[in-house]
């Protein structure tokens, strides 16, 4: 627990402020003063309200929609911070925005999770607190330590104390690895869905591979954008015969259609972690919301105090 407050110092963007209180909570300390606001143009304006001179610095704030908006917000908050001579500047991104963007994937595209990193550097930032990022190698992206917080842990509590998970099922290929820990922790059997996705955002089921008949499934993913590739993952499954599908994710991202495609879906629960803001318009009965407010304020404190990260990921 941290006692001397008066060498640290955490500042919240509009992101997610609501994580960022109960971050500081947990810390027993309070959010620093900042403003946060825009000019008539659309220009975002920072005035950080109160000394930051030599200061360990903390700044929350998820990169989630409006998404250039927060990552501006962000970015101007380090740039604030460090020409007012903070000791150290950590930018605490629960959900890291653009992190898809981590690949050529066709002739002449962007490498955008590349250009973030040198943004949040260049702007400042000494470190980089985040969560689940989308492509583990971002954090080779960036010049400086990353460390990638695990929110799986958060999701198998949850659903260990339920005690009723038979198989645990990828809903694609990437999140073979991801859903094999969990399988592997549950004690019981992985099964895969094989798809294949014609454009963006659009996904056709292809086949199940592994037993789902007569069985509770548990989807795990890292984030649910559109809810396309849970939604048609979970509709494969119940009609091969799972007899109840759950899901899981660390970031409900929720575009587009995503609240309708869920609240019609064969999913009889999704559960989700709070690294973005839930507003009361997305809520449906199917929804749980987990904290990690107390992953991140342990990290926070652990970098404060310079001891290890390890157990963190154990």
């Amino acid at each position: 627990m941290i006692t001397h407050g008066n060498e640290i110092k955490l500042f919240s963007g509009n992101s997610n402020p609501e994580l960022a209180k109960a971050i500081a909570k947990k810390l027993n300390t309070e959010l620093g003063d900042v403003e946060v606001c825009k000019f008539s143009d659309g220009e975002i304006n920072v005035h950080l309200a109160e000394t930051v001179r030599g200061r360990d610095l903390f700044i929350i704030q998820s990169t989630c929609a409006p998404v250039n908006d927060h990552l501006m917000e962000l970015l101007i908050m380090i740039d604030a911070a460090k020409r007012a001579s903070a000791g150290r500047i950590t930018a605490v991104i629960p959900y890291f925005g653009y992190a898809r963007q981590d690949r050529k994937a066709r002739s002449r595209d962007p490498i955008t999770a590349k250009l973030v990193a040198n943004l949040i550097t260049a702007a400042g930032a000494d470190r980089v607190l985040t969560m689940d990022l989308h492509a583990e190698q971002i954090q080779g992206f960036f010049d400086i330590p990353v460390d990638n917080l695990l929110g799986g842990p958060t999701l198998y509590n949850y659903f260990a104390k339920q005690n009723n998970i038979d198989v645990v099922v990828a809903p694609d290929l990437g999140s073979v690895k991801r859903s094999r820990k969990v399988a592997e922790k549950f004690g019981v059997p992985l099964a895969i869905i094989d798809k294949r996705r014609p454009k963006a955002n659009v996904m056709e089921v292809m086949s199940i591979i592994g037993d789902v008949k007569g069985k509770r499934c548990l989807m795990i993913d890292d984030m649910i954008d559109t809810a396309g590739t849970i939604c048609q993952g979970a509709a494969a499954i119940k009609e091969a015969g799972a007899t109840e599908v759950y899901a899981g994710c660390t970031h409900a991202v929720l575009s587009g259609p995503a609240i309708e495609r869920l609240q019609n879906s064969a999913i009889d629960k999704l559960v989700m972690l709070d690294t973005i803001h839930l507003p009361e318009e997305k809520k449906i009965d199917k929804f749980e919301v987990l904290t990690v407010s107390d992953i991140f304020a342990a990290a926070i404190e652990n970098v404060y105090l310079d001891k290890p990260m390890s157990k963190l990921y154990d």
